[in-house]
């Protein structure tokens, strides 16, 4: 008999999980809530980038030394609800000690390996598909106010030359040479090749899920409210049974994950974007605005600026004071830029408190794969994610220690 597949989720991760699985010839069933591409998915919102070059903690030891200041300065691209601060407490001590140099190069090692290729890998699981038309190859510069703020962060530096990192520096006139539009506020740049972007990272989720129907997968509209060792249970009460179930839920899986013994260090950080539509100025070449912390990116629809962090319950509503930040911080880049009208959104980063994803089957149900926590990079990660979890299924070996994403690492 042929050996069924459920994956629950559809964002980029389990989309990538299932066709690499269906290539393999394997039968397989998508599951969610919402269809791939949809708004609702953290793959929708995010800055589009793949992001090579993005292998630190989410706290490194420059950001902690910043912490006090971007949590109390309401133009801060940090934010907390004051109210969640006792919830957050448990994630956060953690999360502070990983970005210590001790621990931090472990997780510049383990990130590395999850995502040195993540161009090849989107091209390769993308072609001859509809979803090979939204990527696009190019430099990605990370914009520093001054010099010193760039080469104040020598340890995650130091960590990206050790894995192979390159990138080229470029003062003011060199960076208006390329980019005339700039403003005076960001005076020195760090440019780094071999990186890419889509230009529409709903789009390009929602072909591949096409590709995956439209070649013999299945993809089932449920929300999932139970997980067991062979079945799952939506909110109608269906009961859909399989041989191997892949959890890839992202920030959704914590609650999932307990049913197994599992009570995962994961936080939905809320993120946002503000798409700007027929702006009067758009980069050839995305940016990331290191002192902001948002991704400026050229995309079909417009003009993206993807970024901030919120710390707040999963199911609060948006706030505003993120988007506001947005627009006053993309004017910083562009003191020019005008456009027509806004799109924004608003989306859930899981966050393990090592910022590394959690990978493998259960101990307690060894049929049961987790593939969720890829932070800020899940997009970047999905196809390598995916080719994991396929040798995972097909117990074959893999070239990569996987020990760093063991989902006991926890206990």
């Amino acid at each position: 008999m042929t050996e069924k597949i459920l994956v629950i989720g559809a964002g980029i991760t389990g989309v990538c999980i299932a066709e690499s699985l269906r290539r393999a010839g394997r039968s397989v069933t998508l599951i969610d809530r919402v269809p791939p591409g949809d708004t609702a998915q953290t793959s929708y919102g995010n800055a589009g980038l793949l992001a090579r070059e993005g292998v630190g903690p989410i706290l490194d030891t420059g950001i902690m030394l910043q912490l006090p200041k971007l949590l109390l300065d309401p133009n801060s691209p940090v934010k907390l609800r004051w109210s969640y601060l006792l919830r957050l407490i448990p994630w956060a001590l953690p999360a502070l000690r990983n970005g210590f140099k001790d621990r931090a190069h472990h997780i510049v090692t383990a990130m590395n390996e999850l995502i040195y290729d993540t161009v090849e890998q989107h091209s390769a699981i993308a072609n001859g598909t509809d979803a090979a038309q939204y990527i696009q190859k190019g430099e990605l510069t990370l914009l520093y106010r001054k010099k010193s703020d760039f080469t104040a962060s020598k340890f995650i530096n130091d960590a990206k030359k050790a894995v192979g990192i390159e990138w080229e520096e470029r003062d003011l006139a060199m960076l208006k040479e390329r980019d005339a539009a700039l403003g005076d506020a960001y005076t020195f740049g760090a440019a780094y090749p071999d990186h890419g972007w889509l230009t529409d990272p709903a789009a390009y989720v929602a072909a591949l899920a096409r590709h995956f129907t439209n070649s013999g997968g299945t993809f089932l509209n449920r929300e999932v409210v139970d997980i067991g060792t062979d079945r799952i249970t939506c909110t109608n009460g269906e009961e859909i049974t399989g041989d191997t179930i892949i959890l890839a839920t992202g920030a959704w899986s914590k609650k999932l994950a307990k049913t197994f013994g599992h009570n995962v260090p994961l936080q939905g950080e809320r993120g946002y974007h503000i798409l700007l539509k027929n702006p009067s100025q758009v980069p050839d070449l995305p940016y990331l605005i290191t002192d902001n912390k948002f991704g400026l990116t050229p995309m079909l629809g417009g003009l993206r600026c993807a970024g901030t962090t919120e710390f707040a319950p999963l199911d609060a509503e948006p706030s505003n004071s993120p988007i506001k930040l947005l627009e006053k911080s993309v004017k910083q880049v562009y003191p020019d830029l005008t456009w027509e009208s806004t799109e924004t959104w608003m989306g859930h980063r899981p966050t393990t408190v090592d910022s590394l994803p959690m990978l493998g089957r259960t101990k307690s149900a060894p049929n049961v794969i987790y593939a969720f926590g890829g932070q800020h990079l899940g997009l970047t990660m999905g196809p390598k994610v995916a080719q994991i979890i396929r040798d995972i299924v097909m117990d074959k070996p893999t070239n990569i220690d996987l020990s760093p994403y063991a989902v006991d690492r926890f206990g």
